[in-house]
């Protein structure tokens, strides 16, 4: 190995949440060294959120305007795909990684291009495209920030099938003739809608009873409804024994438990993810590879005054403005300690990272969208609160009635009868995403109930449901 780089941070992993850590250290002044083999920008930026909601909007947006008089007529046609495509792969740069390279340069931190490890404590080792090594020093932190891998399950002839995991169903460049897809995750319902409505024939095959199991039972059978009205096929408590290729191209032939035989051109699989640690040197710091990284909530990982672990690693809320949320939690945590000053890591505290565990926010691209922040009920029962869920059916909300003809949805709000604060909150419905950040400002607020009465709703607007759902509660 030559000998070492100096520099006050190293950041392990070049997707969001370690942009983020850059940037963060950076600002405060800290010199900062980031390590990414592969694009910079992460799996976010180029096989995931971008590509996926690039793919999804003109999806959406026909099925909104199909909804509208005067309207409807006008979008019946197919998309063009072409356009569509070219639009994602412009918001994906087309899977080059300049601009992004750009960015760090003009804050300052130094990218190495490579795959590195862990070499001891406060050292990273790097070996580039080209074969050459190099050891980076960090005087302050070490931050890994190296995301997740999709899961392709044990499951007799998957391997070799050459599925389709989020990458290839993000990036693909036609649609297939006939999809199929095995899980019911948000991956699964997002590339569900988008691929029906490109002209696939897709069928979702969900081990459990419904799609979208983390959030509330009505927003995935709601999303299972409209994927059934649009013409996919939605089957549910079924599970996959066997898959059958010849190689990885061609159709792919699925076995269900009991013998069924269904059959498609191409199978995605969406059925969880797995940490990418198996070979970032854990075990030379006592740690063991292959494994979430546990942290406190300033990510520091317990044990290991100089190490840190944001973003989907962490394990602790897999979702990319998470990742971000930490990373800068991380970064002035790193920064206060570089500094010897004070750290406030109590319940909301500037370096704790609290909306991980309080007031996470998710919405699902689908059409209907759901969106959702803070526990569901049956979670919020679990964790011992004395709550009541409150239900309102959004489409008699005047604004929804203007967004839409036939517009469907539902509102919950899940509150603490002890506090009478909003401990989470649910929307399904068409433009149901924009309804969600006052939600989780409310949550993260811990707003009381008597405040947000005074929360006076724009009319005609959807939002207008906040003024239903608080009246419901209040009989």
């Amino acid at each position: 190995m030559t000998e070492a780089v100096e520099y006050d941070v190293v950041v392990l992993g070049g997707g969001p949440a370690g942009e983020n850590v850059a940037d963060r250290t950076r600002a405060a002044g800290l010199s900062t060294a980031l390590v990414e083999s592969e694009l910079v920008g992460g799996e976010c930026s180029y096989w995931a959120c971008v590509p996926s909601k690039a793919l999804l909007r003109p999806v959406l947006a026909r099925a909104d305007a199909r909804r509208v008089p005067g309207l409807a007529g006008a979008a019946e046609g197919p998309l063009d795909t072409a356009a569509v495509f070219a639009h994602r792969d412009y918001w994906t740069g087309n899977w080059k990684d300049e601009g992004q390279i750009d960015w760090l340069d003009s804050i300052g931190a130094h990218v190495y291009r490579g795959h590195g490890r862990l070499y001891g404590v406060r050292k990273v080792a790097v070996t580039s495209p080209e074969g050459e090594h190099h050891v980076l020093s960090a005087r302050q932190a070490v931050v890994v920030a190296t995301g997740t891998r999709a899961v392709i399950p044990d499951v007799p002839g998957m391997a070799g099938a050459g599925p389709w995991t989020s990458r290839e169903a993000t990036s693909a460049q036609a649609a297939p003739g006939r999809l199929l897809i095995v899980g019911g995750s948000v991956v699964a319902a997002e590339m569900a809608t988008a691929w029906q409505g490109l002209g696939s024939q897709v069928t979702v095959l969900v081990r459990g009873p419904g799609l979208l199991p983390r959030m509330e039972p009505f927003a995935g059978e709601l999303v299972a409804e409209a994927l059934r009205e649009a013409g996919a096929v939605v089957r549910t408590d079924v599970a996959v024994e066997a898959v059958v290729r010849d190689g990885s191209t061609g159709p792919v032939s699925v076995v269900l438990e009991g013998g069924e035989i269904l059959e498609g051109d191409e199978l995605l699989v969406a059925t969880g993810r797995a940490p990418r640690t198996e070979d970032i040197g854990l075990e030379t710091v006592g740690l063991s590879a292959g494994r979430w990284i546990g942290v406190d909530d300033s990510c520091r990982v317990p044990g290991h005054d100089w190490l840190y672990a944001v973003g989907d690693v962490n394990h602790r809320a897999l979702l990319t403005h998470q990742g971000k949320y930490q990373a800068r939690i991380a970064g002035a945590a790193i920064a206060a300690r570089a500094a010897g000053g004070t750290l406030d890591t109590g319940p909301w505290g500037a370096h704790a990272a609290t909306a991980d565990t309080r007031a996470v926010p998710q919405v699902v691209f689908t059409d209907p969208e759901a969106a959702a922040v803070g526990p569901s009920l049956a979670e919020a029962e679990r964790a011992g609160h004395r709550v009541r869920a409150v239900d309102y059916d959004l489409s008699k909300v005047s604004g929804a009635g203007l967004y839409a003809d036939g517009y469907r949805g539902r509102a919950r709000m899940v509150v603490d009868l002890d506090r009478e604060i909003l401990l989470g909150a649910t929307f399904v419905g068409p433009g149901a995403a924009e309804l969600l950040h006052a939600a989780t400002v409310a949550v993260a607020g811990e707003v009381p109930l008597d405040r947000l009465w005074h929360a006076v709703p724009a009319f005609p607007t959807i939002s207008e449901v906040w003024l239903r759902l608080l009246e419901a509660y209040r009989g």
